[in-house]
């Protein structure tokens, strides 16, 4: 009983995490209708940056915020420079370009900080909590991250569902040519999006860093399993992303507890086999045509 309690809660924890990068996802898909596959590259540069600061006594919170701005200006260049030429052609461009910039962006930071594993402070206790005479798989830290992930869900629904600008990246995302109609900078539109989705990927990095250590493509694994989440929730859904990088998170917990570490990726497969079988659109998905 102990042991499935502590891969519980391990699973809650991982999965936020997961989440928190599938939220970035869906948050570019909503905004520009393209799947950034460099997400996870983008966090680790973000993160690299956040860590470097950290090395020279700046707070934890400034530096997170420096790998906040370091993921906008990103997000913001890559829109600019790298998919606003190559729109309107063929839709598998956007993707090729996406994992050039993976590529890129890992041999960049393995150049830059050098390719061995590295710690990153945490601004909160990593210890498990104590509860009567033994410790359980939850810390200071966990909880952090679990309230971060909650955080950045709201602010992902208030934007999209009950602000204006919401409403024109999902225009500028959907139907340029009548957003552009209607007055709306489809550019800016596609821009911000990059933005914000590139800087919240900077959050989730930060917030993994912890615990999958810190070295040029420690996130790439986090990466697969968060797309994973993000077509199970519904790429649309914020709150599927949630759920479903929770329910990655207990997949690989259990999995890796019981059967071994070697299988967990075999079973998130399976798990989105099965969904994908029963709702191919995710299971928050809309099922009807969704109208801007």
């Amino acid at each position: 009983m102990h042991q499935f309690v502590n891969l519980t809660l391990i699973g809650i924890t991982t999965g936020a995490v997961y989440a928190a990068v599938a939220m970035g996802l869906v948050l570019i898909w909503r905004a520009t209708r393209t799947v950034n596959f460099a997400q996870g590259a983008m966090a680790t540069f973000s993160t690299y940056v956040a860590v470097t600061l950290i090395d020279r006594n700046v707070s934890y919170w400034l530096a997170l915020l420096a790998a906040i701005v370091t993921g906008l200006i990103i997000g913001t260049l890559t829109e600019r420079l790298l998919m606003r030429p190559i729109a309107n052609t063929n839709p598998l461009n956007p993707v090729i370009i996406a994992i050039g910039m993976l590529i890129v962006l890992e041999a960049v930071s393995g150049m830059i900080w050098g390719a061995k594993y590295r710690e990153f402070p945490s601004n909160f206790s990593v210890t498990g909590i104590k509860v009567g005479t033994s410790r359980i798989a939850l810390s200071a830290f966990d909880i952090y991250v679990m309230v971060a992930v909650l955080v950045l869900m709201v602010a992902l629904l208030i934007l999209f569902r009950w602000t204006s600008l919401g409403l024109k990246m999902r225009a500028a995302a959907f139907s340029p040519e009548i957003a552009r109609l209607l007055g709306v900078r489809v550019g800016r539109m596609l821009t911000l999006g990059w933005a914000l989705a590139v800087g919240m990927a900077s959050v989730a990095g930060v917030l993994a860093a912890p615990n999958v250590l810190l070295y040029p493509n420690n996130m790439d694994g986090v990466n697969v399993f968060a797309f994973t989440a993000a077509i199970l929730g519904g790429l649309d859904s914020p709150v599927g992303a949630l759920v479903g990088g929770l329910g990655m998170g207990f997949v690989v917990s259990y999995v890796g507890g019981y059967l071994g570490s070697s299988l967990e990726t075999i079973g998130g497969l399976i798990v989105l086999l099965i969904v994908l079988s029963f709702r191919p659109q995710g299971i928050f998905a809309a099922s009807a045509a969704r109208r801007v």
